[in-house]
């Protein structure tokens, strides 16, 4: 029970390695805010949450709309009364050649995937600030972050901003004990990745420990970065990816 008592929000948290870093905060002992922009989603993350034993409500949100990120906060503090973790796990990953990128198609996955970082991280900064205390994990990917891949380069730029955004604000809240770090996941099991069909399978064949990774082996990693076990880590970032890109 590393997270006892711990209030967390969990964005983009309805399925995938979001629902997945909500199930291992709440194992350990943390109340979980559960949010995503499908209500159904956040009601199954959430009863399955509870069916643990463990505390949480669900608050629809887009994290790319300030007014909603605003809500999302207020709705968090009414509930619980503060705010000691938020983990930006909210992201989109639409395929397409860099030569047939439209405009629009770049900036929707910048305001959801980076953009979404800072309104989330400004919106919790009152309250942390005011705290003497947070612990924000941003999640990263190793796209971006640490090598390319064709047909992302939206996702891959927005990733890598990721990353420099976690650095830049680990320096400008340490003042505040608030720590920022990242996790940069690899080939993850998750609904999404089943439509790279071909690419996935090339994946699995390149990963040392010859698996796909699981939303667990990523919620585990945030339960290290959000608990005291990471009390002198900030500003850094992890890559769980079975050894992919250490080749």
């Amino acid at each position: 029970m590393k997270l006892q008592n711990k209030v967390a929000i969990v964005t983009g948290s309805g399925q995938g390695i979001g629902k997945g870093i909500a199930l291992e905060l709440a194992k350990e002992g943390a109340k979980v805010v559960v949010s995503d922009i499908n209500q159904e989603n956040i009601d199954r993350t959430v009863d399955e949450i509870k069916s643990l034993g463990s505390d949480a409500v669900g608050v629809k949100a887009d994290v790319s709309n300030i007014e909603n990120v605003n809500q999302l906060v207020k709705s968090t503090i009414k509930e619980f009364g503060r705010v000691d973790i938020l983990i930006n796990n909210a992201g989109i990953y639409p395929f397409k050649p860099l030569t047939e990128m439209e405009e629009n198609e770049w900036d929707k996955v910048l305001d959801v995937n980076l953009k979404g970082v800072f309104n989330c991280t400004k919106a919790v900064l009152p309250q942390m600030t005011n705290q003497k205390s947070g612990n924000i994990v941003n999640i990263a990917s190793i796209a971006g972050a640490v090598v390319g891949y064709p047909n992302l380069a939206h996702y891959s730029a927005s990733k890598g901003g990721v990353l420099g955004f976690t650095r830049s604000a680990a320096i400008d809240l340490a003042q505040f004990n608030i720590r920022v770090n990242a996790i940069a996941p690899g080939a993850i099991e998750t609904p999404g990745t089943k439509v790279v069909g071909e690419t996935l399978k090339q994946f699995v064949q390149a990963i040392p420990i010859k698996r796909m990774g699981q939303p667990a082996d990523i919620g585990k990693s945030v339960v290290f970065l959000a608990s005291e076990d990471s009390s002198y880590i900030t500003g850094q970032m992890i890559v769980v990816d079975g050894g992919l890109t250490i080749q």
